[in-house]
């Protein structure tokens, strides 16, 4: 039986993908809060999705006694905010394909970790966090919210 954070990660990863399939490229661009458009916090979820993919590759590949550290809850507000313009320099479409394109990638990978990886990362303090599903959930929902749509879980 696949462990609770896949079940969650496909969902919203479906989620996801059909909120990018019903958005038009205007919608992509439409402007959030703080500066952010949909495209570019799309593109936010790529990155994030992406360093979990990078950083699994390396244990895969270093084995568990080297889990990759921690990021330090301090430091994820100026990594954003370094990441912001990168993310708004995208095209909002192709921005859109990134963020579906890596979280199919991300979660096959999650999905696929040995017992013994995903048992070093939780001896390790959890540096990857394997519920995909928690980052892209709070997204959606902020997208959804700017729609007046109605939450989808």
């Amino acid at each position: 039986m696949a462990p609770s954070y896949v079940t969650e990660n496909n969902e919203q990863r479906a989620r996801l993908r059909a909120l990018v399939d019903r958005l038009s490229d205007g919608d992509l661009a439409r402007p959030l809060e703080a500066g952010w458009t949909v495209g570019a916090v799309l593109a936010h979820l790529a990155f994030w999705d992406q360093r979990t993919l990078i950083l699994i590759e390396r244990l895969e590949k270093e084995g568990p006694r080297t889990p990759p550290r921690s990021i330090d809850a301090n430091d994820v507000d100026w990594i954003n905010d370094s990441a912001k313009a990168l993310c708004l320099a995208l095209p909002p479409r192709a921005a859109a394909r990134l963020a579906v394109a890596t979280a199919d990638a991300v979660d096959r990978r999650v999905e696929a970790l040995s017992a013994e990886l995903v048992a070093a990362n939780t001896a390790a303090g959890k540096p990857l966090n394997l519920s995909r599903a928690e980052h892209r959930r709070e997204h959606l929902d902020e997208i959804e919210h700017a729609f007046g749509q109605t939450r989808g879980r």
